[in-house]
């Protein structure tokens, strides 16, 4: 008999809907740093070390997850995604070189870490922490 794998063993795809899949290409290369892992006419997918994102048109959303609807980006914010940096303050200064502007911080929270946020341009929020 087989012995099947109990999960959750890590999380290999995010995918994330963006209405302008120009513009999210582009911010996550230039604030990310990453190369392109693959790219279609509906998608772009950045390696996020173990993790890829993949960043999908909502216009082709719709068949991926039917019958549950794709929500607007006006509909707030529904996910955060947290990146491990060495310095924050000093990521902070390097993603403002970068045009980001941020959400909160950099900010000591009261579970003992130092956090700022911002949004991607499908309304998607992105924590760095130390």
């Amino acid at each position: 008999m087989t012995e099947v794998r109990s999960w959750p063993s890590g999380i290999s795809a995010i995918t994330a809907f963006v209405e302008d899949l120009d513009a999210a290409k582009r911010f996550y290369g230039e604030v990310f740093g990453l190369p392109l892992a693959f790219e279609d006419d509906a998608s772009a997918v950045f390696n996020f070390g173990n993790t890829v994102i993949n960043l999908l048109k909502t216009d082709a959303a719709h068949a991926l997850i039917e019958p549950a609807t794709v929500a607007s980006r006006d509909a707030g914010a529904r996910i955060q995604f947290t990146i491990e940096v060495d310095d924050v303050d000093a990521m902070c200064a390097e993603l403002a070189t970068r045009g980001v502007e941020l959400l909160n911080g950099p900010m000591d929270r009261p579970w003992g870490i130092r956090t700022a946020s911002f949004r991607d341009p499908g309304g998607h929020i992105w924590e760095i922490a130390k």
